[in-house]
């Protein structure tokens, strides 16, 4: 029998292949199935217009055996077969698709679901096998043909004797390869010859081609009026065939809904709520997407992965495609399935990724649509999404700049001084009082230290809510927002807070130029500490708190500093002692800065110690704290 070489190109294409183009040598098997579900197609395609096929569709099935003796691995399908001159031209030239040229002569719709048009999946065969023959009987002919390889040397093609119309692909096996003394190198391939190991893999890879995949499996029973067990073999269907996100909605229970998302994404709890979507336009795709109702443990670790499962006509590509998802929605698991992408000669990479920043977009827009749904008509369930998820919405808005702003604002939900429930930004702006140009807000590590802060005092008591800040991003993410709806964001912290009224402004400028050389000298005491120091007129009971300047809040600084790899070059917040005149301190004060400055800048810095308490944070010195208390006591 003649020994027929491969061009030279395809020589070095299948040597790559073998060795890099697949990610995972369990590739194979997708491979060769989806193109043994190819060849039925092409015989089905047939039967709709040829009587002469003799075949309904349920008589096609594919065939899976495996022989552990031979070390062999078979995959049968009944499908249209190859002629001689056929498998020369696709089994004898690597990248040279027979399907793809099949829907270009019989003018399909792009929309049929022939899968393998990409040429060379046949070839990752020879990553698990030393030999591969080849037998197949075409429709209409009545010669078989056999072609066998053992790589890149080359093939033989012959006439062999089969009795049934399709393909038959037999692998021979490679022998096992230990691993060296650290446990490298070494490689499994007998896995491929175990019933379990080849059922699951076309569980995963394989569950929705939509013919039967069928393999005869040894099975234990007990023996009938004994104790004793009984092998037996039963032959069994392999995959389900019919995609869940391909039927009618409507003929789903949400029982179904649940049961695939826990089966599929490994979670143990049923999902908050689903999206099943079905998109026809420039890109058509089926997704099913589902949010959880719980954050995954290791969600804010480098650990968690996001991104979707990407199918191609049922056909898993990717099983976690992070283009799919931008991180602000990481936490949406599901799939997305499309007939339209264009895949590399792997399956396993995009060739276009324009395509897949579509769908993304498109998904990107569902998310929002339902997440706003579930705001405006289930808000009970939205809280319970916002309290798992939503620190991820405002990291969303932080990032980037804040170009995704518009996006994600309205997705945002605050506790609020009005009643102590959470409150979106436009629920806030809609009940704004009359005269009330700002968003107030502050920030703090809890509601009740944010609610015993002196500064909210003077905003309650204007009639204005209060958005409480607590976790360590909030007030980062509006500084990158910048506004909302024309609204500017004020912290009630801020030193120039401007609530007063002209009288009461008129009044405390009065005041301040009456205290100027108490005020300095309460700064000079307190030199590297504050950057000013001024009367106030927003404090009621308190005598004296901290308020901020610039940019950088106080409780930014913070948040900055406490971030690792910032020892020694810590960060400060431009801050202003406030002290309030109608408080009986401030007599004390004025009196001091006459009769005893020593005792004025004990007095000073005991104040600021106590202003640095009430906003929530550390004393720089606790034993020179303690011991100005003892010594005014």
């Amino acid at each position: 029998m003649e020994q027929k070489q491969f061009q030279a190109e395809s020589k070095k294409l299948m040597d790559m292949m073998i060795h890099s183009i697949y990610t995972h040598k369990e590739i194979f098997l997708r491979e060769l199935i989806s193109n043994a579900s190819d060849a039925i197609d092409k015989l089905y395609f047939k039967s709709l217009t040829d009587d002469s096929v003799g075949m309904n569709k349920s008589d096609f099935k594919i065939t899976l055996a495996v022989d552990k003796d031979a070390r062999t691995l078979t995959i049968t399908d009944n499908g249209i077969g190859m002629t001689k001159a056929e498998m020369e031209e696709h089994l004898g030239t690597i990248a040279n698709s027979g399907s793809l040229q099949f829907k270009k002569e019989n003018n399909l719709a792009e929309d049929n679901q022939i899968i393998g048009q990409f040429g060379v999946g046949f070839y990752s065969a020879f990553m698990v096998s030393k030999r591969v023959t080849v037998k197949s009987l075409a429709f209409g002919e009545k010669q078989a043909y056999v072609w066998q390889s053992e790589g890149v040397e080359g093939y033989t093609m012959d006439t062999c004797e089969k009795d049934t119309v399709g393909t038959e692909i037999t692998l021979e096996l490679l022998d096992d390869v230990a691993a060296d003394a650290e446990g490298n190198g070494g490689e499994n391939y007998s896995e491929f010859l175990d019933q379990y190991r080849i059922q699951s893999l076309v569980k995963r890879y394989s569950d929705y081609i939509r013919f039967p995949i069928c393999m005869d499996m040894t099975k234990s029973r007990k023996k009938e009026d004994s104790d004793e067990y009984e092998e037996y073999v039963e032959n069994v269907t392999l995959n389900s065939m019919v995609p869940l996100w391909h039927k009618n909605k409507n003929e789903i229970s949400e029982e179904e809904y649940n049961s695939f998302y826990k089966d599929k994404c490994g979670d143990y709890t049923d999902p908050l709520c689903h999206m099943h979507v079905r998109n026809e336009g420039t890109i058509t795709y089926d997704a099913l997407l589902y949010i959880p109702s719980h954050t995954p443990f290791n969600y804010y670790s480098k650990d968690y992965e996001k991104g979707l499962q990407l199918y191609a006509n049922g056909v898993l590509i990717m099983d976690r495609c992070e283009d799919l998802l931008p991180d602000y929605f990481s936490f949406v698991k599901g799939l997305v399935d499309s007939e339209d992408l264009s895949l590399n000669i792997s399956r396993e990479m995009l060739q276009h990724d324009a395509q897949l920043r579509q769908i993304a977009r498109s998904i990107e827009r569902t998310i929002k649509n339902e997440l706003q749904r579930m705001m405006k008509n289930d808000r009970e369930k939205y809280e319970k999404f916002y309290q798992a998820f939503g620190l991820q919405l405002k990291y969303g808005i932080y990032q980037d700049y804040g170009m995704h702003k518009d996006l994600l604002q309205d997705l945002l939900l605050f506790p609020s001084s009005k009643d102590g429930k959470l409150v979106s930004l436009k629920e806030y702006v809609d009940r704004m009082p009359e005269g009330q140009d700002k968003i107030y807000y502050a920030a703090g590590e809890s509601i009740a230290r944010i609610e015993s802060l002196p500064q909210t005092e003077q905003v309650k008591d204007k009639g204005y809510e209060i958005l409480y800040f607590t976790e360590n991003v909030d007030e980062f993410a509006i500084r990158m927002m910048q506004g909302y709806q024309e609204k500017q964001f004020q912290s009630v912290l801020d030193s120039n807070l401007d609530l007063e009224s002209e009288e009461e402004k008129k009044e405390l400028e009065e005041k301040q130029e009456s205290s100027k050389d108490m005020l300095e000298a309460v700064k000079k005491a307190l030199e590297g500490k504050v950057g000013n120091v001024k009367l106030s007129g927003r404090l009621k009971s308190h005598p004296v708190c901290l308020s901020s300047e610039g940019e950088l809040s106080m409780e930014m600084a913070k948040t900055l500093n406490a971030m690792p790899g910032t020892e020694g070059q810590k960060l400060q917040a431009q801050t202003v002692l406030e002290i309030n005149p109608e408080h009986p301190i401030y007599q004390r004060l004025m009196e001091l800065q006459t009769g005893d400055s020593a005792k004025l800048d004990d007095y000073a810095k005991l104040l600021y110690d106590q202003a640095l308490l009430i906003a929530g944070m550390p004393v720089e010195d606790p034993v020179a704290f303690s011991n100005r208390i003892c010594d005014l006591m």
